[in-house]
C-alpha cells in the first residue's frame, strides 16, 4: 500500500470512528472489492489496500501508533511482548484473504447459508520465544486475523425481527432425493439440499454485516501462556479462538506451535544446557572457581575447575539447567572448558614460570640418564640377570682349590729332607 494513503480515507471513516464503524465500512468495502466478485481489473490491489488499513486501524496498539507516529510500528516496534503473526499461521495457508474466501464462499444471499459444515475449524499459528523465556514460562499476546462472531447479530447471523427456521425443502436434514427416469429404469440420488445448502436452516431476515452467516472477518489479540520448559514443536491450544462456527455453532480452537529460538550463550540438548567457560591456563593448572550466568533472570552458577584441568573437559553443574516441563527439578548446567594461555605477564612471572619450565626439563633428562646407565650395565642374557639377582640376594663365596693343599705338603717334605 502507498505509504502517502491516509488508512481513514481507504475506509472512508472519520478519524474518531470506533472499532464498530471501522469493521463495518470494512465489510462494505470488502465485498465490493474481492476479486472473486468483482470485475474491476485493479480489484485485488484496491483490496489489499482495504486489508492493510483495516489491519490496522482494527488493533488498538497499531492503531494508536499510527494515530501518533504516523507508522503502525510507533518509534521502536511492539515492544517484547506483543508478536503480530497475521501473516503466518504456521503453513497452513490461512491469512486475511483466506478468511475471505471462506466468507465469501460461505456467505448467506437470500437468507440461506452455502456450506454444510457449520462447526469452525481449527487455526494454527507458530510463536517463537526465546530460551530465557522458555526457562522461566512467559505470556505472549498474539495478533490475527479470523472469523469472529458477527457483533452486530450476537453470532445468529438474524437480524433484529427475523427468526431462524426449519427449511421447507428438506425438512431440516440438508439433504433431498432426487429421483431421475433412466432407460435403465428410476435411479435414486441424494443431494446437498439447494435451499438451505446443507444446513437445515434458513434464515427469513439475515443480518445485514455477516449475511446471515453469523461472523466476520476479524483482526483479534489472544493472551498465549507458555510454560516454564516448554520445547520447540510443543503446541498450545487455546480453546474457542479459532474460526467461528457458522449462526452460533461451536467455534474452533487455535492451535499455537512454539518454536524456541538459538541461544547465543548456551545450547540446549534435552533439559541439560551446555556453555563454554573460558579458564587461565595457570588457573587450569592449580584449579579455580568460576562464576557464571545462569540462564534464570539474576541466576550465578560456580563452577568449581579441578586441579590439571584439560581443553574441553566437561564439568557438570546439578539443577542449574532447563526446568523440566510440570516438575520442579531442571537439568543440568554442563560447562565446556575453554583453558586460555595467559599474555600481558611480566618478566618477573615470566621468570619464575621459566625457572619451572627448567626444573622440569632438567628432572627428565636426569632420569632419562640413569635409565641410559642401568641399560648399560645389564646384559641382554637371562643368565646374567639371573646372576645379578643371585649375587643381590647373598654374599657369594668362591669354591676351595683342590690342588692348593698336595703343594704345600709336597714343599714340606723338601725341606725336611734337605735338613
Amino acid at each position: 500500500m502507498d505509504s502517502k494513503k491516509d488508512y481513514y480515507e481507504v475506509l472512508g471513516v472519520p478519524r474518531d470512528a470506533d472499532a464498530k464503524t471501522i469493521k463495518r465500512a470494512f465489510l462494505k468495502k470488502a465485498r465490493v472489492l474481492h476479486p472473486d466478485v468483482s470485475d474491476d481489473p485493479d480489484a485485488e490491489e484496491k483490496f489489499k489496500e482495504v486489508n492493510q488499513a483495516y489491519s490496522v486501524l482494527s488493533d488498538e496498539r497499531r492503531r494508536a501508533n499510527y494515530d501518533r507516529y504516523g507508522d503502525e510500528n510507533g518509534p521502536a516496534g511492539f515492544g517484547s511482548d506483543y508478536v503480530d503473526m497475521s501473516d503466518i499461521f504456521n503453513g497452513s495457508g490461512f491469512g486475511i484473504n483466506d478468511i475471505f474466501d471462506s466468507f465469501f464462499g460461505g456467505g448467506a444471499s437470500g437468507g440461506t447459508s452455502r456450506v454444510s459444515r457449520t462447526r469452525g475449524r481449527d487455526m494454527g499459528i507458530r510463536l517463537t520465544v526465546t530460551l530465557a523465556e522458555a526457562a522461566a514460562g512467559v505470556t505472549k499476546t498474539i495478533a490475527y486475523d479470523r472469523l469472529a462472531p458477527c457483533d452486530d447479530c450476537g453470532g445468529t447471523g438474524v437480524a433484529e425481527g427475523g427468526r431462524e427456521r426449519i427449511c421447507d425443502r428438506c425438512h431440516g436434514t440438508g439433504r433431498v432425493i432426487e429421483v431421475q427416469r433412466t432407460i435403465f429404469g428410476q435411479m435414486q440420488t441424494q443431494t446437498t439440499c439447494p435451499v438451505c445448502h446443507g444446513s437445515g436452516k434458513v434464515v427469513d431476515k439475515p443480518c445485514e454485516t455477516c449475511e446471515g452467516q453469523g461472523r466476520t472477518p476479524s483482526r483479534e489479540a489472544v493472551e498465549v501462556k507458555v510454560p516454564a520448559g516448554v520445547h520447540s514443536g510443543q503446541t498450545i491450544r487455546v480453546s474457542g479462538k479459532g474460526e467461528a462456527g457458522v449462526r452460533g455453532d461451536v467455534s474452533g480452537d487455535l492451535v499455537v506451535s512454539i518454536e524456541v529460538a538459538q541461544d547465543e550463550r548456551f545450547e540446549r540438548q534435552g533439559d541439560d544446557l551446555y556453555t563454554t567457560v573460558r579458564v587461565d591456563a595457570l588457573e587450569a593448572i592449580v584449579g579455580t572457581t568460576v562464576t557464571v550466568d545462569g540462564i534464570m533472570k539474576g541466576e550465578r552458577v560456580k563452577v568449581e575447575i579441578p586441579a590439571g584441568c584439560q581443553y574441553g573437559q566437561q564439568i557438570r553443574v546439578e539443577r542449574r539447567g532447563m526446568p523440566r516441563q510440570g516438575m520442579i527439578s531442571r537439568g543440568s548446567l554442563i560447562a565446556v572448558v575453554q583453558v586460555i594461555v595467559p599474555t600481558g605477564l611480566d618478566k618477573r612471572q615470566l621468570f619464575d614460570i621459566a625457572g619451572i619450565v627448567a626444573e622440569r626439563t632438567l628432572g627428565d633428562e636426569g632420569g632419562v640418564a640413569r635409565e641410559g646407565a642401568r641399560a648399560e650395565g645389564e646384559g641382554d642374557s637371562p643368565a646374567k640377570d639371573e646372576e645379578a639377582e643371585h649375587l643381590a640376594d647373598e654374599r657369594w663365596t668362591a669354591p676351595k682349590n683342590p690342588f692348593k693343599d698336595a703343594k704345600r705338603k709336597s714343599r714340606q717334605r723338601d725341606r725336611g729332607e734337605h735338613k
